[in-house]
């Protein structure tokens, strides 16, 4: 027996009974909320993008606010202290803060290790209010619980609603693609060795697993990001389980129970059930605001099939979330939408901030669409070109009358002090664009961008003890997520 769910999800009575406990637990959250309000903050991307290097300068900075000037309650005196406090949900892993931080600081600085699954921190911030209210109520307190996961994972929310042989076919389709053909070889041989309708066998199947997951890093190493299912690449807890472990099949003549072909459908439909949906309901379903980095410029070095691929897994990414803004009874029950969208070109500091300009336009190219409808269901967005961790210093110096635009930092390999010309962005980004979608698997044209800002990578810079760490607009972004919740 089933039944049609939020968002058309075809649900059993198994998730039914899930949901009620799930939505009774929401309503306690709800009441709880109203003594001291929370605000649950979504930070994802895909990896590289640079979320752990985020979260860490954003909690630092909260703490240490000297360096955020463009942060209302922080210019307007009414921040009056952050602190950390113990972890919200004894189920999710706690946001490493003080590892990164260190990693960061340390006498050995170095940039933290990227996010492998979702974790969590809470840091509560105690303020003032504006306004005449301010000197009747007395000082408040903001719980801001930050999640932290892979953006890998949103890719595979629209797996709720395909099949088996829906989504295997796209998945060989796209393997067979000029563009992925030559990535797809060991998992092609393994696939022509295969008997979708003969006797399951255990060994097998994770022989084709370990392909299909071994053709998805060929193509990640190759600048693709639309990859499907996204645990194959960032498994967390789950890496080894039987629910990572199918592979796409062709459909067989005949589907008889324990073929091979059935089991790998089993498993794709158990991946859903054990993986895809309790992080929708759990964890994604209840982010107030969200942000989500981008590094275009990683994207645009990679050349235009790369730009092409991180638009539309991007795009498939943000057409998941929850937009607009809840009412009292949604938030009473503790239904959440996400009425606040910030939109992240990461790594600003490789470029001079005349260039900023044409970084944040890029951004806002890629992810047009996502904007739009976010807008139109009454979220607010924003697209910024952030460091959320200055490494860089600008310099100018002129030769032969030009004055050349210049970015300085220390060289992370072998930590001498460099100086580059990191060339400039493209200003017609449509145009830009409309070519990177129409990228087959052939090299760049020849006026594409150099890519000068890609190929160094600068060490993280020093900052004293006292003072959060040195960055390009992370005093801005906190302003747009927060301030009026700080109000």
């Amino acid at each position: 027996m089933h039944w049609r769910g939020p968002r058309g999800i075809r649900l059993g009575i198994g998730d039914w009974a899930d949901d009620l406990i799930e939505g009774m637990d929401r309503a306690r959250r709800g009441v709880e909320g109203y003594f001291e309000p929370t605000m649950r903050l979504g930070v994802t991307g895909l990896s590289g993008a640079g979320k752990t290097v985020f979260i860490t300068a954003l909690v630092a900075s909260l703490m240490q606010r000297q360096r955020l000037r463009l942060f209302t309650p922080e210019a307007e005196g009414r921040m009056l202290a952050a602190m950390l406090r113990p972890q919200p949900d004894p189920d999710v892993p706690r946001f490493a803060f003080e590892t990164h931080r260190d990693a960061l600081t340390g006498p050995d600085r170095r940039w933290p290790e990227s996010t492998r699954a979702i974790s969590q921190l809470r840091i509560a911030l105690r303020y003032r209010s504006a306004g005449f209210a301010a000197g009747l109520t007395g000082p408040s307190v903001l719980n801001l619980d930050i999640v932290d996961y892979p953006g890998e994972w949103l890719l595979d929310l629209p797996l709720i609603d395909r099949d088996y042989d829906d989504w295997a076919a796209h998945a060989l389709a796209l393997a067979a693609s000029p563009a992925r053909r030559p990535h797809a070889e060991q998992w092609a041989r393994a696939l022509g060795e295969a008997e979708p309708g003969a006797a399951h066998h255990e060994p097998i199947a994770e022989a084709l697993s370990a392909s299909y997951t071994a053709y998805l890093w060929n193509c990640k190493k190759a600048g693709f990001s639309a990859l499907s299912p996204g645990r194959f690449l960032r498994p967390g807890d789950l890496e080894g389980s039987p629910a990572l472990t199918f592979a796409p099949l062709p459909r067989p003549g005949s589907g008889a129970r324990g073929s091979l072909h059935a089991e790998m459908r089993d498993r794709f439909e158990a991946y859903k059930r054990v993986v895809v949906k309790p992080f929708f309901r759990k964890h994604f379903a209840r982010l107030d605001r969200q942000v989500v980095l981008v590094d275009a410029l990683g994207a645009l070095a990679g050349g235009p099939r790369a730009l092409g691929d991180v638009t539309t897994a991007m795009s498939e990414m943000l057409a998941a979330f929850r937009h607009g803004r809840s009412g009292w009874l949604d938030r009473l029950m503790g239904q959440r939408r996400i009425d606040r969208l910030l939109f992240v070109a990461s790594k600003a500091d490789h470029l001079h901030h005349e260039q900023h300009g044409a970084l944040a336009a890029l951004v806002e190219g890629m992810l047009g669409e996502a904007a739009e409808r976010a807008a139109f269901r009454g979220a607010r967005t924003r697209a910024m070109a952030i460091a959320a961790v200055r490494a860089t210093a600008e310099q100018e110096v002129s030769r032969g009358g030009e004055t050349l635009h210049l970015v300085r930092g220390r060289r992370e390999d072998d930590g001498r002090e460099i100086a580059v010309y990191p060339g400039e962005l493209p200003h017609d980004v449509p145009a830009l664009l409309a070519l990177a979608r129409s990228a087959g698997a052939g090299d760049a044209p020849e006026d594409w961008p150099e890519a000068e800002f890609a190929r160094i990578r600068f060490a993280p810079p020093a900052w004293g003890e006292r003072a959060g760490p040195p960055h390009i607009r992370l005093d801005a972004a906190l302003d747009f997520l927060l301030r009026d919740r700080l109000g």
